[in-house]
């Protein structure tokens, strides 16, 4: 078994449940198109990981993703605690690295995923930066149950607030490129993920028109 692991969050591609905010632009078809190219995007980038991969879906486990990957749905009452327990569940089964990633971001690489893993070895927990103030990347070396409690999620303030916490408590951490996700038309149409996939703007054309 490899001793390291990527974990992936994925929401269940449903019309109307993705994209929310984008949605209000674009409507629930768009969100559901963008975020179904975005999954596509990070199945591409953990194809060329070399380490373990387990795929937690929001609601029902989606056989023809990943599809030779360990996959689970994820439990808790808010983001933190269910990144909580799959942090827990894998380091329980004996992984001493753990990298999670999210499904929305159209810039992810296998580069970055590979990066966090290695810092992992001198660090004790590694974030990759959001443009929005959170992070589209978290890793831990060994367990660390506040990082994932108590904190402001989806606010603009969630990773100032984490590293302050570490700081205190001398925890060692690192970060690695700051990247956009996509959440609004503008973050949208400003991304090269938009830009070069034609496919997608002239079905977001047709809808947004």
């Amino acid at each position: 078994m490899s001793k390291a692991l990527v974990i992936v969050f994925v929401k269940n591609i449903k019309l109307g449940k993705v994209k929310t905010r984008l949605a209000k632009t674009i409507g629930n078809q768009g969100a559901y198109d963008v975020y179904s190219e975005l999954v596509k995007v990070t199945e591409q980038a953990t194809e060329n990981v070399s380490a373990d991969k387990r795929i937690y879906f929001s609601d029902a486990v989606v056989d023809t993703k990943w599809k030779n990957d360990s996959k689970a749905v994820q439990h808790g009452i808010d983001l933190g605690e269910r990144m909580k327990n799959a942090f827990q569940k894998g380091f329980e089964d004996g992984y001493d690295r753990i990298v999670l990633i999210g499904s929305d971001l159209p810039d992810i690489t296998a580069n970055h995923i590979n990066k966090g893993l290695d810092v992992l070895k001198e660090n004790e927990v590694v974030f990759g930066p959001a443009e929005d103030g959170g992070y589209y990347l978290i890793g831990l070396s060994k367990m660390n149950k506040s990082v994932f409690e108590n904190k402001p999620w989806s606010q603009t303030d969630l990773l100032e607030e984490t590293l302050q916490e570490l700081n205190k408590k001398q925890v060692t951490f690192t970060t690695l490129d700051t990247l956009n996700d996509i959440d609004t038309y503008e973050d949208l149409i400003a991304s090269k993920f938009y830009q070069s996939n034609i496919q997608l703007q002239e079905k977001i054309k047709q809808l947004h028109d």
